[in-house]
């Protein structure tokens, strides 16, 4: 947070021409250096140092989602944690400092939210939205996470994420089709729009040219608040190159949508 809205901060573009900060690099050293004092025997696989170890059990870091908002000033962004067993995450989180908000999940553990501290001692005990009793919170404040129940194209929230994406992708024309097909669409952007969509807010959600630190600690929590997450054509995992989640009810429908608009 100290280099957030530093009119002095360093930035610098990769080959990839995306934009890295000195924020991006310090945070993943200081979670790298944490992994190597607590699992020195787990692999480690960071947007910014590439690749370390080879063990079934692998921590996947994306420093700063949404580096181009952070070296903007617009406050969504954040770290994106996860472990991966096998090249499965079973742990993911999300934590955005900027917005107050943290949002985790294991397997079989639940999805859960805390906001700021003040917010959080105020927030009740947990309850899910539907007030079912959910098991108690690790976190005092924690709320768990629930997916929405819309079942039809015609009343869901779509968010797109970027239409040149789509666009590069060769997909633009069935994205404006199913646009057509749903209640409302917007571009929220980067890891916010999964965490919109897990906590029930929006249905659907998608978009292409995303590398495994940028799905994998979003999937646990997606999937553990009762939605479904894969690539655009149907293929679990963060490791296909595109990512399609919603809230489980409506993800047959909205694959079929995208292999062929006519649908």
């Amino acid at each position: 947070m100290r280099h957030f809205r530093d009119a002095g901060l360093d930035i610098r573009t990769k080959p990839d021409r995306s934009p890295v900060t000195e924020a991006d690099l310090a945070v993943e050293r200081a979670i790298r250096e944490r992994i190597a004092e607590t699992r020195p025997a787990d692999g480690v696989f960071g947007e910014e140092f590439g690749i370390a170890g080879s063990a079934s059990r692998q921590w996947i870091i994306d420093p700063i989602d949404g580096t181009a908002n952070f070296l903007r000033g617009v406050p969504v962004w954040a770290t994106l944690v996860s472990l991966a067993i096998e090249g499965v995450p079973v742990v993911g989180v999300v934590s955005a400092p900027a917005m107050r908000r943290r949002w985790w999940a294991s397997r079989a553990a639940g999805a859960w939210t805390v906001e700021s501290a003040a917010e959080a001692g105020a927030s009740g005990s947990g309850a899910d939205a539907a007030g079912e009793a959910a098991e108690r919170p690790a976190v005092p404040g924690a709320r768990r996470l629930r997916v929405s129940g819309v079942e039809r194209l015609e009343d869901a929230s779509l968010s797109f994420q970027s239409l040149a994406q789509w666009r590069d992708a060769g997909y633009l024309d069935r994205l404006l089709a199913l646009s057509e097909r749903v209640w409302r669409d917007r571009a929220y952007g980067d890891m916010w729009s999964y965490m919109l969509l897990a906590e029930g807010l929006i249905d659907i959600t998608g978009e292409f040219d995303v590398k495994p630190y940028d799905l994998a600690a979003l999937i646990p929590i997606v999937e553990e608040a009762g939605g479904r997450f894969s690539s655009i054509d149907g293929v679990p995992g963060p490791w296909e190159g595109s990512s399609l989640a919603t809230n489980g009810l409506l993800h047959d429908t909205v694959l079929e949508a995208l292999v062929d608009p006519e649908i």
